[in-house]
């Protein structure tokens, strides 16, 4: 679409043409709303069409890892495999946005910029990166928990002579490795899935680890056409059951039991089964592996175990293994990333040791030695929940921004990470204080898509013009995500969960553990009680609704 959004006045404005924006999009067009979504890059896809390293695949089945509003959409995609990889899963965006006709309203290479809220009008004033103002009803940003990549502000960055890349914003074109000297810093998920990949093509790769990651197998394959045809013969049941689901995916607790329960035999039996039949069930084979320390060493102390087995030289594998909780930080599904330490060609730096001090115009120095590098892929990971917002100045009432609201990490409020008090007409698709992150984020996606949808067409329909979270709504919600948070072992370890991976940013766990499907009740009953800890103006009167 062509950038002609001059002075343009829109019911709605949507940031993003990821999953959020393409059906946020389409689902306020239908309802005969102006929309107009905006991103930054050249198509659709989101992170999906920045994340092209080697290896980057999707953790969640590619199965329920798609849209469910429509049936259509189901019967007419296939997937490969158990968990897409990249590029098919920008396949499948693109699909979408072709049979839908949705590129007609995205305009494509445009960042916006700010978006600040009219008082006297009650409308958004949105600019974008070359200079267009247009406003809108309805601010709606479907931005990502993890689309703003982060570097580390390494001394001598802009020195190093050879080729650099970060896992969030790859090339199009292939990156070729062979006979060359490759670094990688960070093993979180994107290192990791990198990792295996690149160690197969460089002459050598140094892999420089901070902190070590808790890794199972992913044990992708791919998908036999009997089984296709009976999950898309199925697929009603199998979208009521993640709906409902505790965090969005197919598997359930394989013992609905403590850890603590079974004989260390059993354990071991249960934990192999998990393990060998691969993907995010591990975290669930007891009940209690989030909340008690005592319950989730038994499963830490199993991946240790593992990381024995399977690395050869000792040293090395008592450096990959984590001291932490196990799924405190994000657990990562791999292919081959311990066995990789095996090769010849590879060796694992530990910078919390021995941290680098600097990149150099050869490599990288530490403060032990120095490492000479033709390439540097930085898997250093994201600012996640906030700071893909704080990339536009958002300002709502009184010119207060919301990187101002949020300035200290424990005032960082949300009302069910949908809205903002003192913003109106703003509606955040998995915003913070959410399930977003802890979940099959499109499960999370389409409920808050359609909550919003429904919310702005009840609007409509009783001629409200603005609708505000109130204070006291977003305190008291707020307040109830950190006691469910605080109960759980995740607050208990530093993570990109809690901000700690981002120098100076204030620490606090922005995420609804509560799961999806009693967050999806919570959300019907505050839109069943009229929008129950809202403000609602009308237009006519200007009566507010409390």
């Amino acid at each position: 679409m062509t950038k002609n959004s001059e002075n343009m006045n829109l019911d709605a404005v949507v940031v993003g043409a990821g999953f959020s924006g393409l059906y946020m999009l389409f689902r306020l067009r239908e309802a005969g709303f102006s929309t107009r979504a905006f991103e930054a890059a050249a198509d659709v896809g989101g992170v999906w069409y920045a994340n092209r390293y080697p290896g980057a695949r999707c953790d969640s089945e590619s199965i329920i890892y798609n849209y469910t509003f429509s049936d259509e959409l189901i019967q007419e995609w296939t997937w490969n495999s158990r968990f897409p990889e990249q590029a098919e899963i920008l396949s499948y965006l693109n699909f979408v946005a072709d049979k839908l006709d949705l590129r007609r309203d995205i305009q494509f290479n445009t960042r916006i910029t700010s978006a600040h809220y009219d008082e006297v009008n009650n409308r958004w004033k949105i600019l974008t990166e070359d200079g267009v103002t247009l406003t809108a009803k309805y601010f709606i940003t479907g931005v990502g928990c993890l689309s703003a990549s982060n570097i580390p502000n390494f001394k001598g960055l802009d020195r190093f002579e050879g080729e650099a890349y970060h896992t969030g914003h790859w090339p199009h074109e292939k990156v070729d490795f062979s006979g060359k000297r490759v670094g990688v810093i960070g093993t979180g998920s994107s290192g990791i899935q990198a990792i295996p990949v690149i160690a197969q093509e460089a002459k050598h790769l140094t892999v420089f680890q901070r902190t070590p990651a808790f890794s199972t197998p992913a044990k992708n394959y791919r998908y036999d056409p009997d089984f296709i045809l009976q999950t898309k013969a199925n697929y009603n049941e199998i979208k009521e059951q993640i709906r409902w689901s505790k965090m969005g995916y197919l598997h359930t607790v394989v013992n609905d039991r403590s850890a603590l329960e079974d004989t260390p035999e059993e354990r071991h039996l249960a934990y192999e089964k998990v393990w060998e039949r691969g993907g995010l069930g591990f975290s669930q084979t007891y009940n209690d592996l989030l909340v008690n320390g005592e319950a989730n060493e038994t499963a830490s102390e199993f991946i240790r175990s593992k990381i024995d087995e399977i690395v050869k030289d000792p040293k090395v594998a008592e450096k990959l293994k984590p001291s932490y909780y196990y799924s405190a930080k994000r657990p990562v599904l791999d292919t081959n990333y311990y066995e990789t330490f095996n090769r010849e060609n590879v060796t694992l730096a530990d910078v919390k040791s021995a941290p680098i001090l600097e990149i150099t115009p050869n490599g990288l120095r530490t403060s032990e030695t120095e490492y000479e590098l033709d390439v540097i892929v930085f898997a250093t990971g994201y600012d996640a929940m906030t700071g893909p917002l704080f990339k536009i100045d958002i300002r709502g009432k009184d010119g207060v921004s919301l990187k101002e609201k949020w300035a200290n990490g424990t005032q960082t409020r949300t009302y069910l990470g949908i809205a903002n008090a003192g913003f109106p007409n703003m509606f955040m698709i998995t915003g913070p204080e959410s399930p977003s992150v802890l979940s099959n984020v499109p499960v999370s996606i389409e409920q808050h898509v359609e909550w919003i949808g429904d919310c702005i067409e009840y609007l409509r329909e009783h001629e409200v013009e603005t609708i505000e979270a109130k204070a006291e709504a977003e305190e008291a919600w707020s307040k109830h995500c950190k006691e469910l948070a605080d109960s759980t072992l995740l607050t208990k370890v530093d993570s990109w969960y809690t901000g700690a991976n981002i120098k100076d940013k204030p620490r606090g766990f922005l995420i609804y553990v509560g799961g999806v499907g009693e967050y999806r009740k919570i959300c019907d009953k505050v839109a069943a009680k009229g929008y129950e800890g809202f403000s609602l103006i009308h237009t006519s009167s200007k009566e507010t609704v409390s």
